[in-house]
């Protein structure tokens, strides 16, 4: 068998990672029957993948075309062509004004909904960005702000939609309690660690069980400014969401159709039909991304030099979400942040290849998925007269890897199973 280029590999396996998560493979089987309904079909929905889930419905409705309708939003240029769902675009990772007016349209789609009636709720990850509600009393600014500081506090994933879901006037489970008393059903594409749906646009349509004093330690344990108003808001207990055993949702059913391990089963499965041995560290690796690098790089020189924990030639496939805490003026990215810092501890070794990205296609606020690094990455750089110690102090790995050409662009994916990380290491000559 003839061996495959390492580049060509990690970026096929990578591919395969984007491909299994694509709706049109994933929504069609959780459809209803049509028959099964005795009233409308009604889709709301947000996320990068939102559109593109929309779009599946419609292609496997057999049912009369009145009976189905519905709105969703997703991220400015991942909209597909709908006929019966309307599609709108708003901003995303930082909310914006076309947000804040597809989520009042979305709660108003669903007001005068009857018993017979059922709720396609079709949710991706960014959909907290695209649902920019604001609890009463706030404002979008409140958000906009509460927003850029989580998202350079180096708080996680869930962290984050904790203290969301306690500002928002459609988060929560507030999303399916106004669709009350019609029957809902969410389908998931899951980009957070551990997949739980209360993380995943922080979860406007199942039931939290956090509060707001736990929002609230989180804003402490990071040092997070906050207006007055927002405090109040959390500090009187105004912004709590809907609990867990609410009668509003007793009617809800929440099924994950697409998440990380699965997507890594499916790179496994290229790597091992190019002849190497697949290995799958983990769906759910979160930290400092600098640190999960460093922590990879060290992991990839110990199977290269000493056979363990695995034999070379072999890849190592992992997931999860990464944090970065900004303190540089680079543009930031977390896969490519991680890269950089795993280039620095491989120092070069001849055997490795990796690649990181995310597989929504945007690391960040960069249209740019990711990039590969290669043995040579670090003498091209030196040779370009970068120096990416300090390029990784910068938060500047995009930079970085932009001037080398290693850059992974993959444009709108259309799905989102959160970060995608690979290792390729070739057996010693």
């Amino acid at each position: 068998m003839k061996t495959p280029d390492p580049r060509t590999l990690l970026r096929a396996m990578f591919d395969a990672a984007i491909a299994r998560a694509q709706p049109a493979l994933c929504v069609p089987p959780h459809l209803p029957a049509p028959a099964s309904l005795k009233g409308r079909l009604v889709v709301i929905g947000a996320g990068k993948a939102s559109a593109a889930m929309a779009q599946a419905v419609e292609q496997a409705w057999s049912g009369p075309p009145d009976a189905l309708s519905g709105f969703v939003v997703t991220r400015y240029g991942y909209a597909v062509p709908c006929e019966r769902i309307e599609i709108a675009e708003a901003a995303h990772p930082v909310p914006d004004e076309a947000g804040l007016r597809a989520a009042q349209r979305m709660l108003q789609v669903v007001q005068g909904l009857t018993e017979d009636d059922l709720v396609l709720c079709l949710i991706s990850g960014g959909g907290s960005a695209l649902l920019p509600l604001p609890a009463p009393g706030l404002t979008l600014q409140d958000k906009q702000e509460v927003n850029r500081a989580l998202l350079a506090s180096g708080a996680t994933i869930s962290e984050m939609n904790c203290v969301r879901r306690h500002l928002s006037a459609i988060k929560g489970g507030r999303l399916a309690a106004a669709c009350h008393p019609a029957r809902v059903l969410t389908l998931l594409i899951s980009d957070v660690p551990g997949d739980r749906p209360i993380d995943i646009a922080s979860g406007p349509t199942v039931a939290d069980p956090t509060t707001c004093a736990d929002a609230l330690a989180i804003v402490r344990r990071y040092g997070i400014t906050l207006a007055p108003a927002v405090r109040e808001v959390l500090e009187s207990g105004r912004g709590e969401s809907v609990k867990p055993a609410d009668a509003l949702l007793a009617r809800c059913e929440t099924r994950i159709i697409a998440a990380p391990q699965a997507s890594l089963e499916a790179a496994a499965a290229v790597a091992r039909e190019a002849g190497y041995a697949a290995h799958i560290l983990g769906d759910a690796l979160e930290g400092e991304a600098r640190d999960v690098g460093k922590v990879l790089g060290g992991i990839a020189l110990q199977v290269a030099q000493r056979g363990q924990p695995f034999a070379a030639p072999c890849v190592l496939l992992s997931g999860g979400e990464t944090t970065v805490t900004v303190r540089g003026s680079g543009r930031g990215g977390r896969n490519v942040e991680c890269l950089l810092s795993q280039a620095l501890t491989l120092r070069g070794h001849p055997q490795v290849h990796a690649l990181a990205g995310d597989t929504d296609g945007v690391d960040g606020q960069e249209e740019t998925a990711g990039a590969l690094l290669a043995p040579d990455t670090l003498e091209r750089a030196f040779a370009a007269g970068l120096r990416p110690a300090d390029c990784l102090a910068d938060n500047d790995g995009h930079g970085f890897f932009e001037a080398l050409g290693d850059s992974v662009v993959t444009g709108p994916t259309l799905t989102n199973v959160n970060d995608f990380r690979a290792i390729l290491i070739d057996a010693a000559p």
